[in-house]
């Protein structure tokens, strides 16, 4: 039998993250994992990667991990470039009008799980289970009692499900969800273009859906995610690689030359999900579980690690009750807020830049074009893309 103060269901990066901060406070703390332990990265680029903002950066510096992070691949970037393929409306800003070093990176997700692993191991007061599937949650006033599949039972004080936008654990203890179709697939992935991404994030509105061509660490390697009507994006799917190139190059506006795809081609839906009870008695809900929200701007893995930062900070500053009821709906209240802000936030943003109205073009070219003329409204624009 096992004990632990702390016991998080998945081992993805918003769950590892938490584990590696209650470990250094010298919380014990069990992951359990379903998948196997990560194998180093590889030299191809991985097609799921995440806009880290300068927060998370922060977070992961004060955890050790960002050393591992960029003895890796990460890419920092200087530039933004926001633009309506439909109206005349575009927004640009860099580092130096924020008096910055760089507005964010990004970085490939196993890169990220790769790096908290690795710190991980180093902490004696960590345990990390993988390919370890639990068969039975149940909880008392003050234990959390979990039996693995093998029989194997855990006692916590806190399980913390991190177990992904399908939460088995949500839907176990009936914690209410909102849940909205955004009826977009995303599709990614990784493309190289003649001209070199110069440290820039792009983006284009199409009225489809939004593209982005986020930086990596070649000078002329781009991640791709392209947000669009299920329809189109099968039909994407379907190409050759030579009508692909073209459609993204067009797509883009020929802004980084030629484009040449590199990975395979991969997609998924996107759906918006907002669980409205984000504690049952000693179970908690952190990241994808709690919420889901569309990628235009990058912000998913950012509010996650938010999650992440909160928590860490509560339970290791509880000098009374561990875990204490107080404490559990301190998070869950100030998370929701946060949580909630921005999902309005990319609802009105698709819904603004979504299709060809003529009444929506000109409110989207002049609101851009105004913002990117007025200094102290795009000064807060920025901060807010890039998380200050």
């Amino acid at each position: 039998m096992k004990q632990a103060q702390v016991c998080i269901v998945g081992g993805g990066c918003v769950g590892l993250t938490l584990a590696l901060g209650l470990a250094k406070a010298n919380i014990s703390v069990v992951v359990l994992d379903a998948a196997p332990k990560q194998l180093p990265p590889s030299d191809e680029y991985g097609l799921r990667v995440s806009a880290l903002s300068i927060a998370s950066q922060t977070l992961f510096e004060q955890l050790n991990v960002w050393p591992h992070i960029m003895a890796e691949r990460a890419c920092a970037y200087t530039h933004m470039d926001v633009r309506d393929a439909d109206s005349f409306g575009k927004i640009t800003f860099n580092n130096e009008q924020l008096e910055i070093d760089h507005l964010g990176h990004i970085v490939e997700n196993d890169i990220i799980r790769f790096a908290l692993i690795k710190e991980l191991a180093q902490q004696a007061s960590a345990t990390l289970m993988f390919d370890t599937q639990y068969q039975q949650i149940h909880q008392s006033e003050s234990d959390v009692f979990i039996t693995l599949k093998s029989g194997e039972p855990i006692i916590a004080k806190l399980l913390v499900a991190a177990d992904g936008a399908n939460s088995a654990i949500r839907k176990q203890f009936n914690m209410a969800l909102s849940f909205k179709d955004y009826d977009h697939h995303a599709l990614v992935a990784t493309v190289k273009t003649k001209e070199p991404h110069a440290n820039t994030a792009r983006q284009v509105f199409l009225p489809t859906g939004p593209l982005a061509f986020l930086p990596l660490s070649d000078a002329n390697t781009h991640s791709i995610v392209w947000s669009t009507s299920p329809n189109h994006c099968d039909e994407l799917l379907a190409m050759d690689d030579t009508t692909f190139n073209k459609a993204v190059m067009a797509a883009i506006d020929g802004q980084c030359g030629l484009c040449e795809v590199q990975s395979k081609r991969a997609a998924f839906p996107l759906k918006m999900r907002y669980a409205q009870q984000w504690v049952n008695g000693k179970v908690v809900l952190i990241g994808d579980a709690a919420h889901t929200i569309h990628p235009l701007a990058g912000l998913g893995m950012n509010l996650g690690l938010k999650d992440a930062a909160y928590l860490i900070e509560l339970l290791t500053s509880d000098n009374k009750e561990f875990a204490s009821t107080r404490t559990l709906r301190d998070y869950e209240r100030t998370r929701k807020l946060d949580a909630q802000k921005h999902i309005a936030m990319m609802q009105g943003l698709k819904e603004l830049f979504e299709g060809a109205n003529p009444v929506k073009k000109l409110i989207r070219g002049v609101g851009l074009s105004l913002v990117d003329n007025l200094g102290p409204i795009k000064h807060l624009f920025a901060k807010e893309a890039i998380g200050k």
